[in-house]
């Protein structure tokens, strides 16, 4: 695992100083032949079947939002970067280190850590998965959901990429090729592809198969992976998942047209669903035997009993769990209909 981690560091090293020699418009057109390499490749060896009328949807919607938001942000998100960086270049943290490699990989390390804490954050807090969940709702995960971005949350992670370049001082030349080998990566992970060696590369970086568990319609999954580049961050964390999810974009309809997205992440977050419980043997003698009580009172008079055991299950519900508990379930009158964390009908 060590060995790998230097093996990458001395890559992205080379890398780095191979990039940062990349004036703007070569790099977008290395980010555009990236696009298409890993366009053909999902078509050709996909991860997932995906029917090719949606798929062709997801492509237009999410390319029609990356075109909006680029004229809304001026250009790739980059221009006002880049704007930034040309005036707080010669100061900031990083002007303490000599070495141009070195400063390169901090620089870049710092980002992602930076990316991850965001996307953690935007996950805990419905104000922010507001306009989180418009990159979310995809049902047909590929290379061209990576540019499902809701404007709103485009704007913030510039404001938080422009205070990042000041504090730390970076470079025009640095932010070009940071924002380059995050956009590479990020169109990589989304995309509908399985390889040979993908789990041992996920050790390192956030590989395909890792992130679609994060694009899982079960929470327990998509809270998970938020890393953008390295994986390191998950581990370091806690964070880390390695589940391949049964579907892939959010809970209930939503919708998928260009305008449609941009209203969609002005509508409320949905509330946090309620915790499911398992049950165990003793939670259930509890309510056996408090319904079994409540009978006695009748004097063991048939046609009650489903009524004995629903009162009696609240009741001892109530007293373990709460009541905040009890008002986010559906009414028991109507057993038979509802989806239950407990198999009691």
């Amino acid at each position: 695992m060590s060995s790998e981690i230097m093996s990458l560091i001395t890559f992205v090293e080379s890398y780095l100083t191979w990039l940062s020699s990349m004036s703007g418009e070569l790099a977008t057109f290395g980010l555009l032949i990236a696009f298409l390499v890993l366009s053909a490749l999902e078509l050709n060896c996909p991860k997932r079947s995906l029917p090719l009328k949606q798929l062709r949807q997801s492509y237009q919607t999410n390319i029609g939002l990356f075109i909006f938001n680029s004229i809304v942000i001026s250009l790739l998100a980059a221009t006002p970067l880049l704007m930034v960086a040309d005036r707080y270049s010669d100061r900031g943290l990083l002007s303490y280190v000599s070495n141009p490699a070195w400063k390169a990989l901090l620089s870049f390390l710092v980002l992602d850590l930076l990316l991850y804490s965001w996307h953690r954050i935007s996950h805990n807090f419905d104000g922010l998965w507001m306009f989180h969940k418009v990159h979310h709702n995809d049902p047909y995960l590929n290379v061209s959901t990576a540019f499902r971005l809701h404007i709103v949350e485009l704007l913030i992670i510039t404001v938080l990429k422009s205070a990042y370049i000041i504090l730390f001082g970076v470079d025009k030349t640095m932010v070009v090729t940071n924002e380059t080998l995050l956009t590479l990566f990020i169109m990589f992970h989304h995309s509908n592809i399985s390889f040979r060696g993908e789990k041992r590369l996920g050790q390192v970086i956030i590989a395909p198969y890792l992130h679609r568990a994060h694009h899982s319609t079960e929470r327990i999954e998509h809270d998970t992976n938020y890393g953008a580049v390295f994986s390191i961050w998950d581990r370091l964390f806690g964070t880390l998942t390695e589940r391949e999810p049964l579907e892939v974009g959010i809970k209930n309809s939503s919708p998928q047209t260009l305008l449609g997205l941009i209203k969609f992440g002005f509508t409320a977050a949905s509330p946090m669903p309620a915790p499911v419980y398992e049950m165990d043997l003793n939670l259930k003698s509890m309510i056996a035997e408090a319904a079994y009580y409540k009978a006695e009172k009748r004097a063991f008079k048939p046609g009650n009993e489903m009524r004995d055991w629903l009162e009696a299950k609240r009741e001892i519900i109530r007293m373990v769990y709460g009541d905040k508990y009890i008002r986010q379930q559906p009414n028991d009158s109507d057993c038979s209909s509802m989806q239950r964390p407990f198999t009691l009908c």
